[in-house]
């Protein structure tokens, strides 16, 4: 049957990749840090309280003071090139692209701030992009990352006439790709140091302790990625969680405090990763490599090391083409 002529245009059928990250503000100014924080804690998936009660709290008094410090903190690590975590997570979709070659389209977002998911959604529908897999960029699954990234993309195709079938990416917290991407890149990074590490620890994201009661799997996996991490690495691995907010009891141990004790139980030098960041972001170069370091060294530390995200490194991008070839099974002819 011959297409009428006035019918739209239609892209030849292409498979999509959208990697996805928490996100940032535009810039590290007082008014933008606002917006974001405006709109990451009004998700009912990061704070688990009453709109009701919370948004009171939160247009009061947070949204007052917190802006100002954050845009402080964020100032500290701003990149010529943008946010820290949107630099690296472009450079990362970038260098995979360019491993994928023309069989994926690749494409990255944020679920907070710019590039917003559902503006890449639609952008990677345009360009023909039928079956796509959703990639939150989240080694370890919780419902305040994975599950809220996954949801904004549900709700953005909610709004499509003509959907993509969708796949998403699982927790890969325990795959061997990943942690032999981990060692690789520490093992990398402390072989550059001046000094020897005596001990390595490995700071996860914090999450309020009421996650695990109520079946978030986010503190068994990042244990679990630290037991193995300390199986294939001849440092002893640490195992701390930062990032606290508020008044709520939150998993434990506490990476400063962590640092403290170690200090007390004879450490001197130490190495700090972050396993649970795909990218380096502020919560890594600020609260880790600045705010961390101070600490250790106040306590009585004499070397303190931050090594890096994995980011857009070799390492990554293997383990990440490593995964997504399985994931994209059937819709490629082949293994990129």
């Amino acid at each position: 049957m011959t297409r009428p002529s006035d019918h739209s245009a239609i892209p030849a059928p292409k498979v999509g990749v959208l990697l996805i990250n928490l996100g940032t503000p535009n810039g590290p100014d007082t008014k933008s840090v606002r917006r974001y924080l405006a709109e990451f804690l009004s998700d009912r998936r990061v704070v688990e309280i009453s709109p009701l009660l919370w948004q009171p709290i939160l247009r009061g008094v947070i949204l007052t003071t917190r802006p100002r410090k954050s845009a402080h903190a964020y100032q500290q690590v701003w990149m010529k090139e943008g946010s820290p975590l949107a630099v690296h997570t472009r450079a990362t979709a970038d260098a995979l692209q360019q491993a994928m070659g023309d069989a994926v389209i690749v494409d990255w977002a944020m679920r907070y701030g710019n590039p917003a998911i559902a503006d890449r959604l639609a952008a990677m529908k345009t360009q023909g992009c039928d079956r796509i897999l959703l990639a939150p960029l989240y080694p370890q699954y919780c419902g305040a990352t994975t599950a809220t990234a996954l949801d904004a993309a549900f709700v953005a195709m909610g709004a499509m006439r003509w959907q993509p079938a969708v796949r998403t990416l699982p927790p890969y917290h325990d795959e061997p790709a990943y942690i032999d991407a981990l060692k690789q890149s520490i093992e990398g990074h402390i072989a550059g140091l001046d000094f020897v590490p005596q001990a390595l620890l490995a700071s996860f994201h914090g999450m309020p302790e009421r996650t695990l009661r109520l079946g978030d799997p986010y503190h068994c996996q990042s244990v679990k990625t630290a037991r193995l991490l300390g199986e294939v690495l001849t440092l002893p691995v640490h195992l701390s969680f930062q990032s606290r907010f508020g008044r709520a009891k939150w998993l434990e141990p506490e990476t400063e405090a962590t640092l403290a004790r170690l200090v007390r139980e004879g450490v001197r030098r130490i190495a700090v990763v972050t396993p649970g960041f795909s990218a380096d972001c502020l919560e890594t170069l600020e609260e880790i490599a600045l705010r961390a370091k101070a600490i250790f060294l106040a306590e009585g530390g004499e070397k303190f090391a931050f090594l890096p995200c994995l980011n857009a490194t070799s390492e990554a991008i293997i383990l990440y083409k490593r995964l997504f070839s399985r994931e994209l099974s059937g819709w490629i002819d082949q293994p990129v």
